[in-house]
């Protein structure tokens, strides 16, 4: 029986952690050593309290997996792409867990010229990931990065792809990504610190050579960036980019000549954000400049880039964000968000004729794919709902034809979107304010206050939470729940001051919208509290144990992923991988001000002796982004603090990191878990 099953107790040690004179105690501050065996064994025995309590639910777990699994074709390919001559395409062979990467000389009826079978380099490892293939101008060579470990942390190499070798040359501690000179000879790359892994280096490696003569190109010193490197479209230009929360800096090259000196297209500005496209003889430039909140659209002289010379060519609109552009011979495609909604805006250079892609949904997504060349009027874009399957269009943008390339499959024979409900709703915020929820369910479903509702949400860096197509997430539609995204504030889902409303200061509105969202779906009755669920991850977390701490007769149960919860001891710890970069998003807390602030939600630091929800608490031990102690001294301090008799459980990948398992099919696993223990509580046992 479960009842006699008893959690593990972490040891007390109390460590004082002063600041501003105001003095902490961080009794399970000792979590934080990897390498302690003690750690582990804590861990280990968390892990193994979860299974003995879920052992009722291994044999659900298998059949939620081959569920989702049965859903997937799993020799499936991309939508081939033409570049440089080839034609590239991923694809997957029924079994494999991992991609192959393969290309087609100048015709899809070629011979496949298969690249990296990832499968095959995945052997051996609990982790792998393939990243950052580069391919050389003359098609010979490609770049590549690989991580075995889960901590973002890449080692380079090149494949010389027309007798297979791999060559000798070995780049350690790298993001992954490596850039070309069209001389063919050289690579510019990006290393991380060791300690906190922030981008912070760029160097210079010729085919070759020895590593440990690599050329130091550029090194970011200010602690609140970070580096990348990347190759313009034109192929004219290779880009240093560097940049934090609120700035941005990019430096230019002349592809052909990668010994000479990189020059500064404008130099940082505080607040000043913009991003560089190049065509022709000039630069296209995104950017807040002039106070344009929501961003605009502006041009300038590739011989003239300081901020004097750019004209604006798309005026800044309050109630339209400018997320991208993508260029072509022909036309100008504009990525716009408006009411929350995404848009593609064609634009003929002609000036004659523009237009707007038609969307009729309220609960989609739309975006730019994989555009490589100018020289065609065919835009490729995706497309997805929270009941449409994913789709590959390609659009001819002077004839408006359009041809779905791919429409992502859904096995097994039972789906059809027309089962299924989407829409949007308002909620009303405490402060008068409306925030957009998206809702997705099976049709017939009785608002009468009894159904299982799972409500997610992100709400941080101004990443909108669009909404899109899961297949996994039938598993859940299709046994009565319904999902609901909060569209809460600190994401950028209704524009740039959606974001500025949801940071620093004011990052309490992202946790009261969550929690007026849940009250409003409980008043509509979508759901009630004995039915409502909570679920984030990362900054999504924090997301969960900040709104438990607030509301925590609202959710009968609550998934939390890698959750970002010890907010104080974090971002006052500059050795910890992200933090001086994150001052801008969450405050400095060496300044009182946003110390106390912080203190004031930071979940760790406000666990307090009530009821909390059912609780399952999952992380990575090698996770570089939420260090695994993080839910670790938020599971202990929760097991003595809590009134309840509630579930309460910790699960520790102890190979992966932040993204969680690596093959398409582990991760379906780690899926299943979260979804049993949701229908678990639902009494839902098939």
């Amino acid at each position: 029986m479960t009842k006699n099953i008893q959690p593990p107790v972490a040891k007390i040690v109390p460590k004082q952690l002063e600041k501003h004179g105001d003095i902490r105690i961080d009794n399970y501050y000792w979590l934080n050593q990897r390498e302690d065996k003690e750690v582990i064994d804590y861990l280990n025995a968390e892990n193994k309290y979860y299974e003995q309590m879920t052992a009722h639910t291994k044999e659900f777990q298998k059949e939620l997996f081959e569920e989702m699994k049965g859903r997937i074709k799993e020799d499936d390919s991309s939508v081939p792409y033409l570049y440089n001559g080839y034609w590239y395409i991923s694809r997957f062979e029924k079994g494999g867990d991992y991609p192959i990467y393969a290309r087609k000389k100048g015709s899809l009826d070629a011979p496949e010229e298969i690249m990296f079978n990832c499968n095959e380099l995945a052997k051996g490892h609990a982790y792998f990931q393939l990243g950052g293939v580069s391919v050389s101008p003359d098609n010979k060579f490609a770049a590549f990065g690989v991580d075995k470990v889960s901590r973002r942390i890449y080692t380079i190499q090149i494949k010389n792809l027309d007798t297979g070798e791999i060559l000798s040359d070995k780049i350690e501690n790298c993001t992954g990504g490596s850039v070309w000179a069209n001389d063919n000879q050289t690579i510019f790359y990006t290393v991380k610190d060791p300690v906190t892994l922030r981008s912070n280096k760029i160097f210079k490696h010729k085919i070759g050579t020895d590593v440990s003569q690599d050329v130091l190109v550029f090194e970011e010193k200010d602690e609140t960036f970070s580096v990348f490197i990347y190759k313009e479209k034109s192929r004219k230009y290779l880009v240093i980019g560097s940049q934090s929360t609120m700035t941005s800096e990019f430096q230019i090259l002349n592809a052909d000549t990668p010994d000479s000196e990189f020059k500064v297209f404008q130099k940082r500005t505080r607040g000043l954000e913009y991003s560089i496209s190049h065509f022709g003889d000039s630069f296209y430039v995104v950017t807040n400049k002039d106070k344009a909140t929501n961003f605009k659209l502006m041009k300038t002289p590739e011989t003239a880039t300081s901020k004097d010379n750019w004209t604006d060519v798309i005026a800044h609109r309050k109630d339209v964000l400018i997320e991208d552009i993508e260029i072509f011979r022909d036309y100008l495609v504009v990525e716009e968000r408006n009411n929350g909604l995404t848009k593609l805006r064609i634009m003929p250079w002609s000036g004659q004729g523009e237009y707007y892609l038609p969307f009729e949904s309220e609960t989609y997504t739309a975006y730019t794919s994989t555009n490589v060349d100018f020289d065609t009027d065919v835009l490729r874009y995706g497309y997805q709902s929270l009941k449409t399957p994913s789709s590959v269009i390609d659009f001819n943008m002077k004839t408006k034809e359009k041809e779905v390339k791919k429409e992502q499959e859904v096995l097994g024979g039972k789906f059809d979107k027309n089962n299924y409900e989407e829409k949007r709703i308002w909620a009303t915020a405490g402060d008068g304010v409306k925030v957009p929820v998206s809702l997705v369910y099976r049709k017939g479903v009785e608002l009468n206050g009894g159904n299982p509702l799972l409500q997610y949400a992100y709400g941080s860096y101004g990443y909108s939470m669009d909404c899109t197509f899961s297949t996994t997430r039938l598993s859940l539609l299709d046994r009565g729940f319904i999902f609901a995204i909060a569209h809460i504030r600190g994401g950028e889902d209704l524009g740039r001051p959606w974001y500025d409303d949801g940071k620093l200061l004011k990052k309490k509105n992202t946790f009261t919208d969550f929690v007026d969202c849940s009250k409003f779906l409980i008043e509509s009755k979508y759901t009630s509290s004995k039915h409502l669920y909570a679920e984030g991850g990362s900054a999504g977390g924090l997301l969960m144990g900040a709104v438990i701490n607030m509301n925590p007769e609202l959710y009968n149960g609550v998934i939390a992923s890698v959750p970002f919860v010890d907010v104080v001891t974090t971002m006052l710890d500059d050795s910890i991988p992200l933090t001086t970069g994150e001052y801008d998003e969450w405050g400095n807390p060496n300044e009182k001000e946003y110390y106390e602030y912080m203190k004031s939600y930071s979940p760790y630091d406000n666990v307090a002796p009530k009821n909390y929800p059912n609780m399952l608490v999952t992380t990575g031990l090698h996770d570089s982004q939420v260090q695994y102690w993080e839910p670790a001294k938020w599971v202990a301090k929760l097991r003595t603090v809590k009134t309840d008799k509630n579930l309460l459980y910790l699960d520790t990948n102890m190979d992966t990191g932040h993204g969680g398992a690596s093959g398409r099919f582990e991760a379906l696993k780690e899926i299943a878990k979260e979804f049993a223990f949701l229908l678990d509580l639902e009494g839902i046992k098939k």
